[in-house]
């Protein structure tokens, strides 16, 4: 699971949101552009209501801007993006439609998550915020990528795989349009009275909650190396840390080898009708065991005729 905050997109939040929405609006003019009548138009969603259109989206992001300067950051884009596993694993079990009507609960759930980790007076969930979320089914190749660069994949194109995720605008300012609230700001202030004052946002500890939430959400079982924690470690941890979670990462996967081989090896002794006591011989019914002929006698016994 990657959870990402920035600026925008676009790369400009100072202003307007008529750019980000616009832009977040492509596959809907994609699908109209080419008549697919097959992919129904995605509406945007919050807490609220699951189809919100693109004006009430910019009037409520531009609208909520009370006190802010000029150069102040309006509204901020968080992106959530299931891992390939994580999309299949989700459609697997609930097939397409399910899953995207739980990717926008789990989005909802999150937004839940990122208010409570300001942890501010009067933010308690996500409906002291002004957000909205859109799903989208695909990514899309950028001059950025290498596949472009090497001339494989032209600018535009839609990338391989599974690629459903969510794209969410929050508002700068709470629900009531007093609190500012900016989770690029992970100061903890002088002290705790100030911190409280000011907010704070932990963004370490906010990816790891929207990871566990999934795994409970959805009773996925993740791997130590698909973990927020593994990947954070071995980029910001000590050299102690970074071999304790290699360590937890061997023994996690010699667990997966002993699990496989046992199971493996259990399928096989069914098959052969090995049991704890050891080889059993498979036996028929007595009423249907094949009695030998004897010479001179039929099979019940009696003199042939």
């Amino acid at each position: 699971m990657h959870v990402n905050i920035t600026k925008s997109e676009t790369g400009n939040n100072n202003g307007s949101s008529s750019q980000l929405v616009a832009y977040l609006e492509k596959e809907n003019r994609i699908a109209e552009a080419q008549k697919n009548h097959l992919m129904e138009p995605q509406y945007w969603f919050n807490h609220g209501s699951d189809t919100i259109q693109p004006y009430e989206v910019r009037q409520g992001i531009d609208n909520n801007i009370a006190k802010l300067s000029k150069d102040d950051a309006k509204f901020f884009l968080i992106n959530i993006s299931p891992s390939s596993k994580e999309i299949l694993y989700l459609k697997e079990r609930f097939g397409e439609e399910k899953t995207k009507k739980y990717l926008k609960e789990y989005t909802n759930a999150v937004m839940d998550t990122y208010a409570k980790n300001f942890k501010r007076n009067g933010v308690n969930g996500n409906q002291d915020l002004v957000y909205f979320g859109k799903l989208e089914h695909n990514r899309y190749y950028t001059y950025k990528d290498l596949e472009v660069r090497k001339g494989l994949a032209k600018k535009g194109d839609i990338k391989p795989g599974e690629q459903m995720h969510v794209q969410i605008i929050v508002s700068r300012k709470d629900a009531t349009n007093r609190i500012k609230l900016s989770p690029l700001n992970n100061s903890k202030g002088t002290n705790a009275a100030h911190s409280q004052k000011v907010g704070q946002f932990d963004r370490v500890a906010f990816k790891q909650a929207t990871e566990s939430l999934f795994d409970t959400m959805f009773g996925y079982e993740r791997e130590i190396k698909e973990s927020f924690q593994y990947a954070n470690t071995l980029k910001h941890g000590s050299y102690e840390e970074r071999q304790g979670v290699k360590e937890q990462l061997k023994v996690e996967e010699s667990l997966s080898v002993e699990k496989q081989h046992n199971h493996g090896k259990g399928l096989l002794d069914v098959l052969l009708g090995v049991t704890d006591g050891g080889y059993i011989a498979p036996t028929l019914d007595d009423s249907k065991k094949r009695r030998k002929k004897k010479k001179g006698r039929g099979y019940d016994g009696g003199l042939s005729l």
